[in-house]
């Protein structure tokens, strides 16, 4: 095995007994060679440690092996998971990052981030917004790659985009809370403007009509703070509603709403059952490391994989598509 300098093509051919050109054709699955002799380049490939030269690989095939990620507001707390997410699932497909952050919203921070990305070899775009509430709008035409957005909807319908599905949040949600017995829900959400709140209602309702339950439960809008969710948990206690659990927008208003029930005397989950929204480990769990809800985990470090792994694929379809999001279980439903 040669020392002191890297594995080279010529090494594996020397060891598998086969020409440059033979060895070089084997490694990149070509037909033309015979199954046997692709076998022992590979072995022979594989007992060296050998490592193609990416930039050689690159001026062969036409790939940069590079994908452009254009952000909107990288450190925000719900768009982390989806970077990195993405970024773990480009580097197992042997692809590079080139990560942009910029204000997407903005036409000139966005105009100088085209350009710099239309200046490189990239094979594709991924377009990682932060949240279902604000629309992007398309650069697909920009590019001559394919071009993904994630975490956010685009302004042309024909775009691929994959998002978080807040209906089956809500959905699963209002389930748990049926199966667990509960009969009387009430629901605690953001504003009336919000589509995330509107699509977790939607879910809400079509669980319990599932059920053969009444949809026409109390529901109170506001903010997704921790204080609203406090003054929402007030209100329906003052509206004298009858109701054994709350289906809350997020974990912040849960939050809140479990702080209310303590301060009326109501045991959670005995009187009143509590599920939030978004298993954010900061908020669920408190600073003994002891979880505190029941919460619908929009699985947000998947949504970036799923992004990443479609983007280079031939089945892009259209449209939206979502992740599924799943349920952890905490004491705010089960003693």
């Amino acid at each position: 095995m040669p020392t002191g300098r890297s594995v080279r093509l010529s090494d594996v051919a020397a060891v598998a007994g086969v020409s440059l050109a033979t060895a070089s054709k084997a490694l990149n699955g070509s037909t033309r060679i015979s199954q046997a002799t692709r076998d022992r380049v590979r072995a022979a490939a594989d007992r060296l440690d050998f490592r193609p030269d990416a930039l050689a690989r690159s001026f062969a095939s036409g790939r940069s092996g590079t994908i452009g990620v254009l952000t909107h507001r990288a450190k925000n707390t719900f768009a982390r998971p989806v970077i990195v997410g993405a970024v773990l699932q480009l580097g197992e497909q042997n692809q590079a990052a080139l990560v942009y952050d910029s204000d997407i919203s903005e036409r000139k921070a966005m105009t100088g981030s085209i350009r710099e990305l239309q200046a490189r070899r990239i094979d594709g775009l991924l377009v990682i917004g932060d949240g279902h509430e604000h629309v992007s709008p398309s650069v697909t035409h920009y590019f001559d790659v394919p071009v993904t957005y994630v975490f956010t909807a685009s302004s042309d319908a024909e775009d691929v985009m994959y998002l978080p599905d807040n209906r089956r949040a809500g959905y699963i949600a209002t389930k748990h809370l049926i199966d667990i017995g509960k009969t009387s829900l009430a629901h605690i959400t953001g504003p009336r403007s919000s589509i995330a709140a509107d699509r977790r209602r939607e879910g809400m309702v079509d669980a319990l009509t599932e059920a053969g339950l009444d949809p026409s439960i109390p529901v109170v809008y506001g903010d997704w703070t921790r204080q609203r969710g406090a003054e929402a948990m007030m209100e329906l206690i003052a509206s004298r509603a009858e109701f054994d659990a709350v289906f809350c927008g997020n974990d912040h208003t849960a939050l809140g709403a479990m702080e209310a029930c303590a301060s009326a005397g109501i045991r959670v989950p005995h009187d009143v059952a509590l599920v939030g929204v978004d298993n954010w480990e900061g908020t669920v769990v408190d600073q003994n490391g002891t979880r505190q809800l029941t919460s619908v985990d929009p699985e947000l470090m998947e949504l970036g994989r799923l992004a990443a792994a479609n983007l280079l694929t031939p089945e892009r379809i259209p449209g939206e598509h979502y992740t599924a999001p799943s349920l952890v279980v905490g004491p705010s439903t089960l003693s």
